[in-house]
């Protein structure tokens, strides 16, 4: 399993083994470990970036148990309808076994894509989250696992294209072997030209790796800008990763075709997807509205108390009604005093002195 690749133009060389190491007999490739290093990379991401787009952290988690397996399962069962021999021994005979090991490769990104476009819509639908906001967290996800999980081909020795001189031109003896089984070489001395180097083959996993590196770049550029609608990230995704798969997928060997077709299942997609996203993309940016705020998780801490709240109101036994509030007394007002009031017993006692004085009333 182990195999010898060289890029004679850039003088590097790499001696490959597809196992990592083994637990209690079993293999573990490096293939399963790199797609799960990308993996945690777009999970990790996604967790971080999701309040932006207005998607609660705690419900990512939740779809990841969900989408992920779907995805899964879709990628496997798109490269075992397009390719059904890798279900077959060499014998002939069907194998499960065969029909699910992915971790020895074999998973079709598209697949991955359409399992998971499919178990977001009846996530989203169950759970009463926003489908487009989910999608547009997801496809940087999407982004970051075929960066990282293209490498995985690398290791494989896989998904690389026909005969060229470039100077980041790759070799390897096992390359050789599989373009001369194909029919792909015209000559032995073609077949030899590889081994010495002078010839060698379109790295295509690492155009694909820098394509989606350099996606995820313009979509963080264009997302610091702002969303115009729910939905936008995804569709640039769909847009830029269908037009570079249509060109990459018609530089590999190892394509799968369409059922028996001279037509490459992928590069057909890719064409399709391509097409559709600009056409949502266009529609929903004049029907969707602004795209959904940034999502804030408030705790009860986080509520702001009010600065005077009044009494607490008084417990009674059951049965007994409040009293009512007693109403403010108004000041009562000072007693006055008339002024001829106050003269009246003065002017009286004043005239009887002078009755006396004129010998007082007549008989």
């Amino acid at each position: 399993m182990t195999n010898t690749v060289f890029f004679p133009g850039l003088g590097l060389e790499f001696e490959l083994n597809r196992v990592a190491f083994s637990v209690f007999g079993h293999n573990i490739y490096w293939y399963g470990i790199i797609i799960a290093t990308g993996f945690l990379l777009a999970v990790a991401y996604g967790l971080w970036r999701a309040p932006r787009f207005s998607m609660d952290p705690d419900v990512i988690t939740d779809a990841i148990f969900v989408v992920v397996p779907s995805a899964i399962i879709g990628a496997r069962a798109y490269y075992v309808i397009f390719n059904p021999a890798v279900c077959f021994t060499a014998d002939g005979s069907f194998s499960l076994l065969n029909a699910v090991a992915f971790w020895d490769g074999g998973l079709a990104i598209y697949g991955g894509v359409i399992g998971t476009v499919i178990s977001a819509v009846i996530f989203c639908k169950v759970r009463k989250v926003d489908f487009w906001s989910g999608m547009d967290i997801t496809a940087y996800g999407l982004l970051i696992g075929q960066m990282v999980g293209r490498w995985g081909n690398f290791v494989n020795v896989e998904c690389y294209g026909g005969v060229t001189t470039m100077p980041w031109r790759m070799c390897s003896e096992s390359i050789a072997n599989d373009l001369l089984r194909d029919g792909l070489l015209e000559s032995r001395q073609m077949y030899d030209s590889i081994l010495d180097g002078a010839l060698g083959v379109h790295p295509a996993f690492f155009y694909e790796s820098m394509w989606n590196l350099l996606g995820f770049i313009l979509l963080v550029l264009l997302a610091k800008r702002g969303r115009k609608f729910n939905g936008q990230m995804f569709l640039s995704y769909v847009i830029w990763y269908g037009l570079g798969r249509a060109v990459i997928e018609g530089m590999r060997t190892d394509s799968l075709y369409f059922f028996g077709t001279g037509i490459r299942s992928s590069q057909m997609l890719g064409i399709v997807s391509a097409l559709v996203g600009i056409g949502l993309f266009v529609l929903r940016l004049k029907t969707a509205g602004p795209a959904s705020p940034p999502f804030v998780k408030v705790s009860n801490e986080e509520v702001p108390q009010p600065e005077e709240s009044a009494p607490a109101a008084e417990i009674l036994p059951e049965g007994e009604e409040a009293a009512p509030a007693a109403e403010p007394a108004m000041p009562e007002p000072e007693e006055s005093v008339p002024v001829a009031a106050s003269a009246e017993p003065a002017a009286l006692e004043e005239e009887q002195k002078e009755e006396k004085q004129d010998g007082g009333d007549a008989d």
